[in-house]
């Protein structure tokens, strides 16, 4: 018989991100500006509920830049916005090498209306191989007005 004890972190760790790619061990992430205290780790590694947010408002990037070219099956999103009604923009595109070639994977708007609509969950199939660059540009207002981009989980199967 093969077991193994869990430790107290993977006991908490839910399905939704049980499979997902180890991003910390595979990738190197860049992003365009993040806050102290909300680190971009804060949305793609698991175990973490505070999310990502941008140091400065405006349009931001995050890039994850894989050691090895990955294959991509499943691609989950989530955004929360407690306190700004706002209509936000994503943009995911993809590479299989660094020097160019990106690809749109899709461009998806929704809005925000707290109390009542606060939280986006985006929960896609994909099929990419090969990807060397996987990229999410986030237009956190698409009128201009100045807001700051958040992300709480990103997470690639």
């Amino acid at each position: 018989m093969r077991k193994k004890l869990i430790s107290e972190n993977e006991k908490n760790v839910s399905n939704f991100e049980q499979g997902s790619l180890d991003i910390e061990k595979l990738a190197q992430v860049e992003i365009s500006s993040e806050c102290s205290d909300q680190p971009i780790e804060f949305a793609l590694l698991a175990g973490n509920t505070k999310g990502w947010k941008a140091a400065t408002p405006g349009n931001q990037v995050i890039r994850l830049t894989f050691d090895d070219p990955q294959i991509i099956k499943r691609i989950v999103l989530v955004f929360d916005e407690l306190e700004v009604a706002r209509t936000q923009e994503f943009v995911l595109l993809w590479s299989s090498d660094k020097e160019g070639g990106i690809q749109e994977i899709l461009r998806q708007q929704f809005n925000f209306s707290p109390p009542l609509t606060t939280q986006e969950l985006e929960d896609y199939t994909a099929d990419l191989n090969q990807v060397k660059v996987f990229e999410l540009r986030i237009i956190p207002d698409i009128d201009g007005n100045e807001s700051w981009a958040k992300l709480t989980k990103l997470r690639l199967y």
